[in-house]
């Protein structure tokens, strides 16, 4: 810093000033002269000086799982623009679903003095809290506190599912069968709820023979596919738990010489696009909000951080209809 003061020809104090962004009473001529000094002499500031000065880093933490899953990308997309819009900087720490090195991660953060901590999870889920990570402000992304502690940003799930019907009704279809994922997880409970809502204000039955159950798998769509195209009466649209259970779905029912969508139309959850962009045709689905859900993440531990009281201890993120080709009309 005193070099960039002597090579601008100002006072130390002047460069700490236009350098930090203080508002003193410098001319913009003097500030750019000053920043172009800098910039000259390859000045960087001391960021641990920095924030032993003032107390604070500016950095938040984001530990999670997902790091090489297909969804990565969107929820620390999300979360790290939001964080570069309020001043902050992320961390990323990755871990797996083993509670020891979740511990592990959050300790190596709190030792670079972040401000807050995001947990964030591959799939919707309730979990335990490591007790360091109550150490400072905390947000949970796609997940939530068993113990009813930690804040939580999750998907709506029951929405979702009442997207998915939703489309299907207004394509005229009435007989929607349902391929579920395993039981008791949030995504099969608010999914298939979401649909039981719509067809009961359709006026329609949702019969238990309708209800599918899979392990998420493409082949365990492929078997719960069967089934119900093995029915009586076959639906005449299936609504699948995931985009991975619709790919099985689309082999079952292209092995009976039936097309899609013209005599059985399909829509997914997930919109995982490495699959449902490329299934032909393209799979109508509906999306997890990763995006939405990390920069929602981030603004809540924004305002954890600055001692703001959260009211609204669980926020729900809407999950959005992908509109491809798999949803054909059907003629009442």
């Amino acid at each position: 810093m005193a070099d960039v003061a002597r090579h601008a020809g100002v006072s130390r104090t002047a460069v700490s000033f236009a350098l930090n962004g203080t508002d003193a009473a410098i001319p913009e001529g003097t500030r750019r002269r000053i920043r172009d000094a800098a910039a000259e002499l390859g000045y960087r500031p001391n960021a641990a000086a920095r924030a032993l000065a003032v107390q604070r880093t500016g950095w938040y933490g984001l530990v999670t799982e997902i790091v090489t899953a297909p969804f990565a990308v969107d929820i620390v997309k999300g979360a790290q623009a939001a964080a570069w819009e309020l001043g902050s900087f992320l961390l990323i720490a990755p871990s797996d679903e083993e509670p020891t090195m979740e511990s592990l991660a959050i300790e190596k953060l709190l030792e670079q003095r972040v401000e807050g901590i995001i947990i964030a999870a591959t799939w919707h889920r309730g979990i335990r809290v490591p007790d360091n990570a109550h150490d400072v402000p905390c947000v949970l992304v796609n997940c939530y506190d068993l113990d009813n502690r930690v804040p939580s940003i999750v998907p709506d799930e029951r929405q979702g599912g009442r997207t998915a019907a939703r489309a299907l009704l207004d394509a005229g279809h009435e007989r929607i069968g349902h391929i579920t994922l395993s039981p008791g997880i949030a995504a099969t409970v608010g999914r298939l709820a979401g649909l039981r809502d719509e067809m009961r204000l359709a006026g329609l039955p949702l019969g238990d023979e309708l209800i599918e159950s899979s392990d998420g798998t493409a082949d365990g769509g492929y078997a719960a596919a069967t089934r119900l195209l093995d029915l009586p009466e076959r639906p005449t649209a299936i609504f699948c738990g995931n985009d991975r259970v619709a790919m099985g779905a689309y082999d079952a029912i292209k092995e009976r010489g039936l097309r899609i969508p013209e005599d059985i139309s399909v829509v997914g959850f997930d919109d995982q696009e490495i699959l449902a962009g490329y299934l032909r045709p393209g799979l109508t689905t509906v999306a997890l909000p990763f995006e939405e859900m990390g920069a929602a993440g981030v603004t809540m531990l924004t305002s954890l951080a600055a001692g703001e009281t959260i009211t609204d201890r669980q926020i729900e993120i809407a999950c959005p209809l992908r509109s491809r080709s798999s949803i054909g009309g059907r003629i009442r």
